[in-house]
């Protein structure tokens, strides 16, 4: 497998991502975008976007379903946007603070969950989802008490990847109630056509930010600032 940014090819050339100049794709690779889709919308689609819509299709995502956002950032408010568009009975945002409580809830979010504020968050919604998207990165996460959250038999999916350390495994909570724990990274070219048509169809528009390519780094340092809300678009100016 090649990353679209910093993988290399087979000839020893390098892959870009957005910064390239141009881009050539087997066929088979390529997905059309609807013309209901501006562009500036499509392009984090294909990254965020189809990260958390295949593990939510995978699983089983709609009507019946109870479904927790873990992490309301560039691609939970993605989760958030597609767990609705699916049809899911619930969707809950989790968090640690408050401070995005109101962000989640414009963008669908039927209740929020801040862990570091809510107290004894854990025991009153106890066994309350049937499927729990995690995006956030970091090995400190208490990945035990998201997992309390879930019902017996239900699905608990990683796609953050933690930089600081190894995520502790609820061996117990797995056990006992028959909790599945998984990963998933990006999707396939049907799941992203399929995508692409549900945001077309249901209208869903990404909190996006266009920034000219010539203040990418300012953009980067932002991102890492937590200022985004929630997806910056680099564009180039012709």
């Amino acid at each position: 497998m090649t990353g679209t940014y910093n993988g290399t090819y087979l000839n020893g050339g390098k892959s870009y991502g957005g910064y390239s100049l141009y881009n050539r794709s087997p066929s088979h690779f390529v997905v059309k975008i609807p013309d209901a889709i501006p562009s500036a919308e499509a392009a984090p689609m294909l990254c965020g976007g189809i990260t958390t819509y295949s593990p939510l299709r995978q699983h089983g995502c709609g009507p019946g379903k109870k479904v927790g956002i873990v992490g309301v950032g560039g691609l939970g408010h993605f989760g958030i946007l597609f767990a609705k568009a699916l049809g899911a009975d619930k969707v809950v945002a989790i968090s640690r603070k408050a401070d995005k409580k109101e962000d989640a809830l414009k963008l669908g979010a039927d209740a929020y969950i801040a862990t570091s504020e809510d107290k004894d968050w854990a025991a009153q919604n106890s066994q309350s989802l049937d499927l729990i998207i995690s995006t956030v990165s970091s090995s400190k996460m208490p990945i035990v008490e998201y997992c309390s959250l879930l019902r017996t038999r239900g699905t608990f999916v990683q796609l953050g990847a933690p930089e600081d350390g190894k995520l502790e495994i609820p061996a117990f909570s797995l056990i006992v109630r028959g909790i599945k724990l998984g990963g998933s990274l990006i999707g396939s070219p049907d799941e992203i056509r399929e995508m692409l048509d549900l945001a077309a169809t249901k209208k869903i528009h990404p909190w996006v930010e266009e920034r000219p390519m010539k203040d990418a780094n300012q953009a980067i340092l932002d991102m890492d600032a937590g200022k985004a809300r929630f997806r910056y678009v680099l564009a180039n100016e012709w």
